[in-house]
């Protein structure tokens, strides 16, 4: 009986937030693409309409349908079992650093299979000419042209820069918000509440984050991988700067907020609707 509990509590653990991840990055990537597509385009070195403009705002969509599955199941298993972990050797009111601590885990070990598929993603959603290329092929040039750190982890700091930032900011505040809810609401919270929670810090997290964003679009774009310091954050941002001042660091700002907000929505509603379902399933097995 009681290897039956342990059994089922490491499926709980592991099994929920894995499929749950698994079916929310996937709702939320293929729904919203055309928007990422646009927010590319906008950040795009050679501009919006030689970027491609509003044409074939699906190109890449199968390389991020496929890789969303692995990448956002290892975010959130990462990031539930790192919280099942610290939490009960930290007091109550570290909570929000403990999420941090989870977010942070779960998104440098998703950002090995991202960084890759948003390499190809992104010089497919910006290609221009008369002949397709696929992602595989992509990803093979820049393997062969500038080797595995260079050409198929370019950006790879640039991202993790990016992403974790960002979920410092989306993670707690997500938590955060469903907390003061289950304070005024019995305990209790609704899969839809706890997607207009992961709405508002998506969007919010989106905002501030986009001058990283911009700098990890420029270096990943990059034709070429230069030891300089031009494809690092600081000098790229400083270089979009006194060109464009405050307003260049914000380039495509209003698509990658409506983005996440949507995404957000979308995702963390998904998400709690299918881990809560398994989770049930489970105990009730």
């Amino acid at each position: 009986m009681e290897s039956a509990d342990k059994h089922r509590t490491l499926k709980s653990t592991y099994l929920a937030p894995l499929l749950g991840g698994a079916i929310a990055g996937l709702s939320v990537d293929v729904a919203l693409y055309p928007l990422d597509t646009l927010k590319t385009r906008l950040q795009s070195e050679q501009g919006f309409q030689k970027a491609g403009g509003f044409r074939g705002v699906y190109r890449g969509l199968l390389t991020v349908a496929t890789s969303s599955v692995p990448t956002t199941s290892l975010f959130f298993v990462s990031y539930e079992t790192t919280k099942k972990l610290v939490q009960p050797y930290a007091p109550t009111q570290y909570t929000p650093l403990v999420n941090m601590l989870a977010a942070s885990v779960g998104e440098v070990l998703a950002c090995v299979i991202r960084v890759p598929t948003e390499i190809a993603k992104q010089r497919k959603q910006t290609y221009v000419g008369n002949k397709a290329r696929s992602s595989i092929s992509i990803l093979l040039e820049a393997y062969k042209a500038e080797g595995f750190r260079k050409g198929l982890y370019r950006g790879f700091m640039s991202t993790v820069a990016r992403d974790l930032p960002f979920s410092f900011i989306e993670l707690p505040v997500w938590e955060m918000l469903k907390s003061s809810i289950r304070q005024h609401n019995d305990g209790q919270i609704s899969t839809l509440q706890s997607a207009l929670c992961g709405s508002v810090a998506g969007g919010f997290a989106a905002a501030v984050t986009t001058p990283l964003d911009l700098a990890k679009t420029r270096i990943m774009l990059a034709e070429e991988y230069a030891v300089t310091r031009k494809l690092r954050i600081r000098p790229v941002l400083a270089s979009i700067y006194l060109e464009s001042g405050l307003r260049g660091l914000f380039a495509g700002v209003t698509p990658r907020m409506t983005a996440f907000m949507i995404g957000g929505f979308v995702f963390f509603g998904v998400y709690d609707d299918v881990k809560t379902l398994i989770e049930r399933r489970l105990d009730g097995s």
